[in-house]
């Protein structure tokens, strides 16, 4: 039965500024910061570790925030925790020189970063469930400021050195900080007498959970070399900064559509059935970009966006809310995090090497990837995963 919705006094504004705040970060440290790590003097390879190095740190750092939240009812203090820890860890990349020192720099940053999306994922579900409302039209919110993002850094690249991008991202992190501290108390609590520990290994050793789990990072993974060196092609070959956002934000912007019309999706649309559709659109978006396609097709290639990632995510991230347990909410978007996490780390590094090494066509990896996370949300499927819990 749908829950009465609750009178809203601003909460879904709140929760749209914090994504809107997110994302921002996120549309300008995707395609640039590998560009301003560039112009830091690191080569590519160097760059795939760097950008792979932090995201082992959520096998970490994401357990520890997402359980802490789950035990002590306390979302919106982890997220304001966590924005905080990612606002400083910014700033002092903007100081630091040379490779270690931005490692360092960069990790602390990832320390808050990477739990921020568990723990406002988790925050979101349950405050727009308890209020009657659906969660795609408040997330494109997220998606549209990862394209206003994008845009500004794009043509910042053009007009300043690319060593100051890194200021933009400091702004926009210290933006997020003042969002979550806008947030209002949700409330992620089961019975007192519910038992963490059971709940948690019950949860780990279900095959269709762990299944949507790999399935989900693997389709997400296939997008490290996108994420990661897309950009530095792109200008290679001659691309303005300029050019360079406006295509992602083709892309992104595809993403929102779908996230606007996904409560109106025919039931067909089940989570595992979104994946498979997602990974098949990841399959084909990256066999595309293997061939180094002229200007003209990287539209086309962009608009599948919608389905590599817009499907994927809604799938992934809908299977988790509908099967986690009571109590468990955090914890289990921060088992999907962790998971994409470690894949997406192993990716990167790789992506780094096989671009060195082929170019372009190193994309067939990525497209592989996705085949192969199309096939685990398949088994998912037929082991009856959308069946409600």
């Amino acid at each position: 039965m749908r829950p009465s919705p609750l009178i809203d006094i601003g909460f879904t504004p709140r929760l749209s500024a914090l994504y809107g705040a997110f994302f921002i970060v996120a549309g300008i440290t995707q395609p640039f910061l590998p560009v301003w790590m560039a112009a830091k003097g690191l080569d590519p390879a160097t760059i795939g570790i760097m950008l792979a190095a932090p995201m082992l740190l959520r096998v970490i750092t994401i357990p520890l925030a997402t359980r802490a939240a789950d035990r002590h009812d306390a979302l919106r203090l982890g997220i304001i925790i966590a924005a905080c820890f990612a606002a400083v860890g910014y700033g002092l990349m903007g100081l630091a020189e040379g490779a270690v020192a931005i490692l360092l720099a960069y990790s602390f940053a990832s320390i808050g970063f990477t739990p921020l999306m568990p723990l406002s994922e988790t925050y979101a579900f349950k405050g727009l469930t308890q209020r009657g409302k659906a969660y795609g039209p408040v997330r494109l919110w997220g998606s549209a400021t990862f394209i206003a993002g994008n845009l500004i850094a794009g043509v910042a690249a053009d007009l300043i050195a690319p060593r100051h991008i890194i200021w933009m991202i400091v702004a926009a992190s210290g933006t997020t900080l003042l969002a979550s501290l806008a947030l209002m108390p949700v409330s992620v609590a089961a019975h007192a007498t519910d038992p963490l520990l059971p709940v948690r290994r019950k949860l780990l050793r279900d095959p269709v959970f762990i299944a949507v789990v790999v399935g989900s990072s693997l389709i997400q993974g296939s997008h490290a070399m996108f994420y990661g060196f897309t950009a530095m092609q792109w200008r290679a070959h001659g691309m303005d900064g300029t050019t360079i956002a406006a295509l992602w934000a083709l892309g992104v912007a595809a993403e929102i559509v779908l996230f606007a019309f996904s409560g109106r999706l025919p039931p067909l649309f089940t989570p595992t059935v979104l994946m498979m559709v997602g990974a098949g659109g990841a399959a084909l978006r990256w066999a595309g970009m293997a061939f180094d396609p002229p200007v003209l097709v990287l539209p086309l290639l962009m608009l599948l966006h919608a389905l590599s990632f817009g499907a994927t995510h809604l799938g992934a991230i809908g299977f988790v809310a509908r099967h986690a347990p009571p109590g468990q909410s955090a914890t289990a978007q921060g088992y999907l995090a962790i998971a994409m996490g470690l894949v997406m780390a192993g990716a990167m590094a790789l992506s780094g090497l096989l671009f060195e090494t082929f170019g372009s066509f190193a994309f067939m990896a990525m497209a592989l990837a996705a085949v192969a996370g199309g096939a685990c949300a398949f088994v998912a499927y037929r082991a009856g995963g959308d069946a409600p819990v």
